[in-house]
C-alpha cells in the first residue's frame, strides 16, 4: 500500500495496520498474563479445593477475566485519542460517582471489614477503574492548562485537589493502597507536565502531616504500616501474612521448589492467589524466577515510557501523558506489591498488575495497556503523515527549481536568436 505522488515521480510507503501495532508491548504483556494465569492456577488450588471443592475454579475464572480484558483492550486500541480526551471529564465524574456509591450500605459490598466492591450481579472494585479515569482526565487537563502549571497556583493545585478528594473517599472504604497509588500517579504526571520542585516541596509540608495523621487516627492502618518493621514480634496475629510470605520467599532459594510444589499456599499463606501470589511464585521459582519477573515488569514500564517520549516528539501531548501515567501506575503498583511480599514495604492489599487474581484489576489494567498501544498507533500514523508531507514539500520545491531552470534556459535561447 502506497501514498503516491506520481505526478512528481515520488512514492511514500504507507504503514499497514500490522506495522502500526506494537507487537513488542503486546508480547511482553502476553507473557506476563500467561505466567500470571499459571500462577493463579497453582496458588489457588488448595483454597479452591477446600472452600469450593473445585481446585481449578479461580484459575478458570482468571482465564475468563483475561479474555474479557483482551476484548476491552482491543476496544481501547480502536478508540481515537481525541474522543478519549473529549470525554475525560465525564470519566472522572463517573469515577467519583462510583467511589461514593461503594460507600453506601445498600450498594457497596463489605469484605473483611473493607467496603471496596459494588455488587450488581457481578462484583467489581471502583478504585481500580478510578485510577484509569484520573489518568485520562489529567492527560487532557495538562494539554489544556499545561502551559500555566508553572505560573498559576490554581492550575497547580487543581490536580492535587482532585487527588485529595479521591483520597478521602478511598480512605473511607478503607483502601490505603489505592490511595497511595492514585496520589503518587498524580504527582508523577504533574512532575512530567513541568511542575516546579519548590511547589512540590511546599505541598509536602501540608500533605505529609495529613498523611501521618490519617495513619495515626486509625489503629488498623497504624498496625498495617508498622508491622513490617518487625514482623516476628507477633507472627501469629497482626504479622501472620507477612511472616508466611517471608517463609515462602525464603524457601524458594535460588531456583525454587518447582511449579506446583509450594507448601505455603496450602492454607498457610492467606490470599495466596491475590495479594501474595508473588510470594508463591518466589517459592516455586526462586531468585532466578523473581529476577526474570522483575525484568519483565521493567521492560513493560520502559516500553510505556518510550511510547510516551515518541508521542511527545510527534506532538501528541495527550497521548504522551496517557502513556506516562499508565507506565508509572503499572510500575509503581508492581513495586508496592513486590516490596510488601518481601517485607521491605508495609502490606497494603494491592494486586500485582496482570499477575494477581482479580477481575477488576485485570480489566482496568487491560484497558490501560490498550490505550498505550493506541498511543503508539497514533504516533506511527502521525510520523507517517509528517514524512509524507515532508516528501511532498521537498518534491514540490525540487519541481519548482527545475521549472525555473527550464524557463531561464528558454529565455537565453530566445535572446541568442
Amino acid at each position: 500500500m502506497r501514498l503516491g505522488y506520481e505526478q512528481h515521480g515520488a512514492d511514500v510507503e504507507v504503514l499497514t495496520e500490522q506495522q502500526r501495532f506494537d507487537w513488542v508491548l503486546f508480547g511482553l504483556l502476553g507473557v506476563l498474563a500467561a505466567v500470571g494465569l499459571v500462577m493463579v492456577f497453582s496458588a489457588s488450588i488448595a483454597q479452591a479445593e477446600r472452600v469450593l471443592n473445585d481446585a481449578t475454579y479461580y484459575g478458570r475464572l482468571q482465564g475468563i477475566y483475561l479474555a474479557i480484558a483482551f476484548i476491552a483492550a482491543y476496544a481501547a486500541w480502536r478508540t481515537p485519542l481525541d474522543v478519549l480526551e473529549e470525554y475525560g471529564p465525564v470519566l472522572l465524574c463517573l469515577g467519583f460517582v462510583l467511589l461514593v456509591l461503594v460507600l453506601l450500605p445498600f450498594i457497596g459490598k463489605s469484605v473483611n471489614g473493607s467496603r471496596r466492591w459494588i455488587n450488581l450481579g457481578v462484583s467489581f472494585q471502583p478504585s481500580e477503574f478510578f485510577k484509569l479515569a484520573i489518568i485520562v482526565y489529567l492527560a487532557g487537563f495538562f494539554v489544556r492548562r499545561g502551559g500555566q502549571i508553572k505560573t498559576d497556583v490554581y492550575v497547580f493545585l487543581a490536580p492535587l485537589a482532585i487527588a485529595a478528594v479521591a483520597a478521602g473517599l478511598l480512605l473511607a472504604e478503607p483502601d490505603f493502597g489505592a490511595t497511595v497509588v492514585v496520589g503518587a500517579t498524580v504527582v508523577a504526571m504533574m512532575f512530567v507536565a513541568g511542575c516546579r520542585w519548590r511547589h512540590f516541596l511546599l505541598t509536602l509540608v501540608v500533605v505529609v502531616p495529613l498523611g501521618i495523621l490519617a495513619i495515626l487516627v486509625s489503629p488498623y492502618r497504624k498496625t498495617r504500616l508498622l508491622s513490617f518493621v518487625n514482623p516476628w514480634d507477633d507472627p501469629f496475629a497482626t504479622d501472620f501474612q507477612l511472616t508466611q510470605s517471608l517463609i515462602a520467599v525464603g524457601r524458594g532459594a535460588w531456583d525454587g521448589v518447582g511449579l506446583g510444589n509450594s507448601v505455603q499456599k496450602m492454607a498457610y499463606l492467606p490470599e495466596a492467589h491475590t495479594d501474595f501470589v508473588f510470594a508463591v511464585f518466589a517459592e516455586e521459582f526462586g531468585f532466578i524466577g523473581v529476577a526474570a519477573l522483575i525484568v519483565l515488569f521493567s521492560l513493560i514500564v520502559a516500553r510505556c515510557f518510550k511510547i510516551a517520549r515518541d508521542a511527545d516528539r510527534a506532538g501528541l501531548v495527550f497521548g504522551s501523558h496517557i502513556a506516562t501515567g499508565v507506565g508509572f501506575w503499572f510500575g509503581f503498583q508492581a513495586f508496592i506489591n513486590i516490596g510488601a511480599n518481601m517485607g521491605v514495604l508495609p502490606t497494603k492489599g494491592i494486586t500485582l498488575p496482570l499477575f494477581s487474581y482479580g477481575g477488576s484489576s485485570v480489566l482496568a489494567v487491560g484497558i490501560a495497556c490498550g490505550l498505550v498501544m493506541r498511543v503508539n498507533r497514533e504516533v506511527a500514523t502521525q510520523t507517517e503523515a509528517d514524512l509524507a508531507r515532508g516528501v511532498a514539500e521537498r518534491v514540490e520545491k525540487l519541481s519548482g527549481k527545475a521549472g525555473s531552470v527550464r524557463a531561464g534556459s528558454g529565455k537565453a535561447v530566445l535572446q541568442n536568436v
